[in-house]
């Protein structure tokens, strides 16, 4: 397959850019109403590409797929006519840019992205969902989704994996599910452990192997935390014989070892993996901070479902 390169577009790609959208919006079936994009010009779009910017994809050295951004709503990246030419349909081209526009979103510090889609173009509205953007809202048939970035970062010690858990505290809520999984030792209760400290939670919080869940209510009137640990749940449908629906509505539900097993359990979770780097000169924390831990651990959190759209994930944890 040839090479493709998707580049931040300027002004300079303007009559490229408007090449491609024009393509690309000939080429789908007519909409009531119909589609404003050919009312772009290079004018218009050189002014987007000054201001907010764009993206522009090549493939042998010819404009094959844009993107505009529209950084009118703060903390997200909005993405405005995305187009992929008719020559370069099934061929990636889209995957491909909306890999980098959340790169480039990531780089400006935003906590999501936003789009609208057609609801007349099913194609398009599966290709969104496949990519885990969740429709928020509708204007007649517009439909109106989004998505909230994962973050991944590394922690040095014991207390900056307290200190993150306290962090994330700030976003949860009743209802709310976490699934944790990392391998042994990788530090999942000590993670737990700083969700209870921050929460206000009766303890002392340890490993529930041997009980499977634990039930830790709040000593300060917010919600409870229920641990549970599903390592030796060997059927997903296990989790059912817990009885958690009793619990989880009121409290902040976190599952060890719940990866393939709790998603059950909500629409919307946390994805949070926990792993053990060692921290060499290399590391970019490590050189920051001068410090060499046997305790640096990389944490990467994934938001799933419609629960956690719009929240300032990774502005919050990463600050």
């Amino acid at each position: 397959m040839t090479a493709l390169d998707v580049i931040e577009a300027g002004p300079e790609h303007a009559a490229a850019v408007v090449e491609v959208i024009h393509r690309s919006f000939a080429a789908r079936p007519p909409l009531d109403p119909p589609t404003t994009a050919f009312d772009e010009t290079e004018d218009t779009v050189a002014a987007v590409l000054r201001t907010s910017g764009g993206l522009l994809a090549m493939r042998r050295d010819r404009p094959i797929g844009a993107i505009l951004f529209d950084e009118s709503r703060p903390g997200t990246l909005g993405l405005r006519r995305v187009s992929v030419h008719p020559q370069g349909r099934d061929r990636g081209v889209a995957s491909a840019m909306v890999g980098v526009a959340e790169d480039i979103a990531e780089e400006r510090g935003k906590d999501g992205i936003w789009l609208d889609v057609r609801e007349e173009l099913p194609d398009t509205v599966r290709f969104w969902t496949r990519k885990l953007y969740q429709p928020v809202a509708r204007t007649g048939t517009m439909i109106h989704m989004a998505k909230t970035l994962w973050l991944s970062r590394e922690v040095p010690d014991v207390d900056a994996m307290h200190a993150l858990a306290g962090k994330l505290v700030t976003l949860l809520r009743a209802g709310d599910l976490l699934v944790l999984s990392g391998d042994l030792g990788a530090g999942k209760t000590t993670f737990t452990q700083g969700l209870g400290e921050a929460l206000g939670v009766r303890g002392p919080i340890t490993s529930p192997t041997f009980v499977i869940a634990r039930n830790h209510p709040s000593l300060t009137g917010g919600p409870g935390l229920v641990h549970v640990d599903a390592y030796r749940l060997s059927d997903p449908a296990e989790i059912d014989d817990l009885d958690l629906d009793a619990t989880t509505e009121e409290s902040i539900t976190v599952v060890e070892w719940g990866e393939g097993r709790a998603e059950q359990l909500a629409d919307s979770w946390l994805s949070v993996t926990i792993e053990a780097r060692d921290a060499d000169d290399s590391d970019p924390l490590g050189t920051a901070v001068g410090v060499e831990s046997p305790d640096m651990r990389v944490v990467t959190i994934r938001p799933r479902g419609p629960r956690w759209v719009g929240v300032p994930l990774r502005s919050t944890l990463l600050a």
